[in-house]
């Protein structure tokens, strides 16, 4: 990969003649100078480095274009169409490593002399205008090795099956979807939407009318592709040494197996079958068990509590809950078991019975004899399961058939049930696998996430075995034994695509990059990063010590609500912005617009709406389609709410700053808590930062920051004031935090989402609210957080 840093300044020249020319540019001032040009057959040649740069240009001018004016591209902007050539396009990509900023894909089309294939314009050789610097310009180019094999292998092809993905929607995605199986195809047009409640009821239909099964498209189809004998699950436990794997012919028999068993017992098509497992090879069974026979999954993040897990049975009425007795994690044992009995009795008392307990009995966490039971009710899932049948029918579904309930938080009021149905979900979360992880068939693939949330659904079950994928399954905890487990894992299975969360990140930071290289990674060759704004300094070490500074990261940027990713850089194809999501992926059609609805166009800042649906789109809350509106289409009519802030930047870029209930105004200014937060995580003593808003008699609401430092550094008031002016100069006075509060830790679930609702009691000292606490991954790191409230 190729780095070049933002202190550029940029002069255009142009040179009017046939003759050949070698071009020196040296740097002064600490201003880096970049000379590129397009022509037939050659590409600029150039080295730099953050002091100095010097671009020598061979340079051949058409005489055609030789009048062709500087106004003439269009104010201080350059853009060049693809006209089709495989070998155009890498030339282009050849310019595109050596131009940096803003000036990259803007406004002028230049003609190509003629049409076909291998024909390319001659053109002029152009720099052009001026970029500030900022860290906003600072990019990071694929190297020409990745690039040349990528499945987007430049720009170029990006714009281009963008560009068919919104003016042919329906065409766009018949293709794509036409590559998996289909019992029977769907109408003459893929897609029928309305967003706008102006007009009616909101609805969205994709593939409506054909008939297929995801199961099928998961397992069969690969066996059939001749795949049956490549391992589709690698299952890391918690303890070293304690592993596991299925093949997909394996993988298909046991989830037949389950099948079968469900059925027994008396589950059919579109009921609904509550899974609270850990991760065990037995939850993407359990997951693709139901799809096969037309059930409707609801998995729950075995560290709910029985509260939250009962709120959940109570709303989807379920035939069937999937569990296990115990689950290690770390040095810790959790009986889940427990846990679902609690949640039983609380949901019969709520008017939902449920009959059948299958339990999965984990020996290495809890022993039979240690587990409670209730006689006719709980059964072993060890104890029936293998003895059914290992071949199972498929119940087919039509492709707006529901496929799974996910139920969002719930921190305050009654939990959503997100619908995500069939046919479009399947579609897309394997489109956006295969191309924003630039997927091979030879990769191994590790996403840290559990599945019980939706990156564990898309991005650890359906959409990587969807592709034939080879992905792995961890049981246990990133730091246990210590910090380097991810590593270990990494180079114990030749992971080469490895997708995790941003504070998985800031916490192996914290503990030194020396558990990171003490160990190969070699295999590594992309990264990815979910869950929410990766802050820029976290990036970096991301990129520059996970990834030796070789693999591209996909900051993706998407919902529960989406299904699949919906701005995310496609590796090979753009350079990158530490901390930016990039550009949407195909079909998808981003917005920003004002507080009144108001499109925004350029570089702007406001609330991020999708124009348009795309397949895998949520169809409804269960059994609320009221709330479906009132929350997501009604703020802007016509568009989807995502409730999420977001910058573009004056190259189109994408930046994603929190949710608009994170966004504090203070004197009437409009901050982002991850602006701040990362701000206060580029200053070198700080490992990790949380900030939410606190009332205040004059500003309206102040700034209130819980502060992570690096390990070994003390608390002082010189590091405060050190703190508080590296926000100062990042973001301005106005955002200058006026409260840093110590802490060493911050309150976090076991998928490492940081609970800010329980920031926010702290900060305002509402300690009697604080509300349910059960999905911390550590507890006391509250109460240490109390103690500290007022040093």
């Amino acid at each position: 990969m190729i780095s070049l840093s933002s202190s550029t300044s940029y002069y255009y020249h142009q040179y009017n003649n046939n003759n050949n020319k070698n071009i020196n540019i040296n740097p002064d001032n600490n201003k880096k100078y970049y000379f590129f040009n397009y022509f037939n057959g050659s590409f600029i040649k150039g080295s730099g480095s953050s002091s100095s740069t010097q671009l020598r240009a061979t340079t051949i001018i058409n005489q055609q274009h030789s009048n062709q004016k500087f106004s003439d591209l269009g104010s201080n902007y350059f853009q060049l169409i693809e006209k089709g050539s495989r070998y155009f396009q890498l030339i282009r990509r050849k310019m595109t490593l050596l131009t940096t900023e803003n000036h990259l894909r803007r406004v002028a089309s230049l003609p190509t002399l003629n049409s076909g294939a291998g024909k390319i314009a001659k053109l002029n050789a152009v720099i052009l205008g001026e970029a500030l610097a900022s860290e906003e310009n600072d990019l990071v180019f694929p190297s020409d090795d990745f690039s040349a094999i990528a499945n987007v292998p430049s720009s170029a092809k990006y714009l281009e099956m963008y560009k068919r993905s919104v003016e042919d929607p329906s065409g766009f995605w018949s293709d794509i979807a036409s590559e998996f199986y289909w019992k029977k195809k769907w109408g003459d047009n893929a897609c029928s939407e309305n967003l706008d409640v102006r007009k009616g009821a909101v609805s969205i239909e994709w593939f409506k009318g054909g008939i297929t099964n995801i199961c099928y498209n998961c397992l069969d189809r690969n066996i059939e592709l001749g795949n049956g004998d490549k391992t589709a699950l690698y299952w890391e436990g918690n303890d070293l040494g304690v592993d596991d794997k299925l093949t997909y012919s394996q993988l298909l028999e046991k989830v037949c197996q389950l099948a079968n068993y469900l059925k027994d017992v008396g589950v059919k098509k579109g009921d609904a079958v509550v899974i609270y497992l850990p991760m065990l090879m037995e939850l993407p069974i359990a997951m693709l068990a139901c799809a096969r026979i037309g059930a409707i999954h609801s998995v729950v993040f075995a560290g709910f509590s029985a509260e939250s897990l009962s709120q959940r049975i109570v709303d989807c009425k379920p035939k069937v809950v999937l569990t296990c007795n115990a689950v290690k994690r770390g040095a810790k044992v959790i009986g889940l078991k427990d846990i679902v009995d609690a949640a039983l009795v609380d949901s019969a008392k709520n008017g939902v019975s449920v009959d059948v307990c299958l339990t999965y009995g984990n020996q290495s966490a809890l022993k039979r004899e240690d587990t409670k039971w209730k006689e006719g009710r709980d059964i072993w899932w060890q104890d029936v399961v293998p003895k059914y049948r290992s071949t199972c029918d498929v119940e087919w579904v039509d492709a707006e058939d529901p496929l799974f309930l996910l139920y969002t938080s719930g921190s305050t009021g009654k939990p959503k049930g997100v619908v995500h149905t069939t046919g479009g979900y399947m579609v897309y979360t394997a489109t956006t696998f295969k191309y924003a992880f630039d997927y091979k068939p030879t990769d191994v693939y590790w996403c840290t996430a559990d599945c019980g949330w939706i990156t564990g659904h898309s991005y650890v079950t359906y959409g990587p075995l969807l592709n034939g994928a080879s992905c792995i399954v961890f049981e246990g905890a990133p730091t246990y034994p210590d910090a380097g487990r991810c590593w270990d894992i990494v180079d114990k299975y030749n992971v080469s695509i490895f997708y995790t969360a941003p504070t998985l990140v800031r916490s192996l930071m914290r503990e030194g990059s020396e558990h990171v290289t003490r160990y190969s990674r070699k295999s590594l060759r992309v990264l990815g990063s979910v869950g929410e704004p990766i802050n820029p300094s976290a990036w970096r070490w991301f990129f520059n010590v996970v990834g030796d500074s070789r693999c591209p990261i996909s900051d993706t940027w998407w919902q529960t609500e989406t299904g699949g990713f919906m701005i995310t850089p496609l590796p090979g194809a753009w350079p990158q912005k530490p901390g930016s999501a990039t550009y949407p992926f195909f079909g998808v059609q981003p917005v920003i617009v004002d507080e009144k609805g108001n499109e925004i166009d350029g570089e702007c800042s406001g609330y991020l709406c999708i124009k348009h649906s795309w397949p895998s789109a949520f169809r409804t809350l269960y059994g609320d389609h009221e709330r479906y509106e009132t929350t997501y289409f009604k703020p802007f009519p016509g568009y989807y709410f995502t409730g999420d802030g977001c910058r573009r930047d004056k190259d189109g870029y994408y930046w994603l700053t929190g949710r608009v209930d994170d966004v504090i105004n203070v004197s009437g200014h409009r901050i982002g808590t991850a602006e701040v937060e990362s701000a206060l995580v580029s200053h070198p003593q700080c490992a990790e930062a949380a900030v939410v808003g606190v009332e205040h008699e004059v500003k309206g609401q102040g700034i209130y920051a819980f502060v992570t430092l690096v390990e070994g550094v003390p608390y002082s008031e010189e590091l405060r004031k050190s703190l508080i002016l590296t926000v100062r100069k990042q973001i301005g006075a106005f955002a200058a935090p006026d409260k840093i509060h110590w802490a060493p830790g911050l309150p976090k679930t076991r998928s490492g989402k940081i609970m800010r609702r329980i920031l926010r009691k702290i900060a305002s000292r509402q300690l009697d609210e604080l509300g349910d606490t059960s999905t911390l991954a550590e507890p006391s790191v509250v109460d240490q957080l109390i103690a500290l409230a007022d040093q």
